[in-house]
């Protein structure tokens, strides 16, 4: 027989309130549980599976996407859960690699050189945008943020972009998902602008640290969602 769990023993068993189990279940991110005759709620080991995996996914994937996993479950749609995930992976595979570029360039001497290639003196937004791999949208929105400060093409106006401008927008990319606060990004870019790469340097650094410490949170994740799909079947 089954075992039955009080809503105390999961929060116990999980370390979370009795609030938020009722909170998971008003979401539809768990199955709702059955209620015994005075009304309590009675979780079985089924639903202590569904809970551990919507906490490790969370802790890897934040909880809009651990949300998005579980309802894709209960509607019989495991697969399409899976490559959710693996999305997932890939983007962190891109801010890691990222990551390493910029950590990369700032360490060379030299400033005239990405992966072997020569830089122009002056780039225009779209040369940048290819070769740090992001829109020139997100460039004009870090130019208007005051991030960054392109000179103009007295000629048509246009934005020009020198090799240094080119790490602070390597750097940006970079550091952007770990740093919240504008001032505190601004400091490192701007300390980068004026030859100080000993800081920029740390903050990738950390940048790496922590998306190192994402992707082992991500396979514990991933582990209790293999276990909960061989619970339900689906593996």
């Amino acid at each position: 027989m089954d075992r039955k769990y009080r809503p105390i023993d999961i929060a116990r068993e999980l370390g979370l309130s009795t609030s938020a189990l009722r909170h998971y279940e008003s979401w539809g991110v768990v199955p709702l549980p059955e209620r015994a005759s005075n009304g309590y709620r009675m979780y079985t080991s089924e639903h202590l599976a569904w809970f551990r995996c919507l906490r490790a996914l969370y802790e890897g994937f934040g909880m809009d996407l651990a949300s998005e996993v579980l309802k894709k479950l209960q509607e019989g749609k495991a697969e399409l859960a899976m490559w959710l995930v693996n999305q997932e992976q890939a983007k962190l595979q891109q801010d890691k690699a990222a990551a390493d570029r910029t950590l990369q360039l700032l360490l060379q001497l030299e400033m005239d050189e990405l992966d072997g290639l020569k830089l122009k003196p002056h780039m225009a937004i779209g040369e940048v945008a290819e070769l740090a791999g992001v829109a020139p949208s997100a460039i004009r929105h870090w130019e208007k943020e005051g991030l960054i400060q392109p000179v103009r093409d007295s000629h048509n106006g246009y934005r020009l972009y020198t090799p240094i401008q080119l790490r602070q927008i390597m750097l940006i990319r970079t550091l952007r998902p770990t740093i919240f606060f504008l001032d505190g990004m601004k400091e490192i870019v701007w300390a980068m602008g004026n030859r100080g790469v000993e800081h920029a340097i740390k903050g990738t650094e950390h940048a790496l640290e922590m998306i190192g410490t994402r992707i082992r949170r991500q396979f514990i994740g991933i582990h209790e969602l293999v276990v909960l799909c061989r619970l339900l079947g689906f593996m």
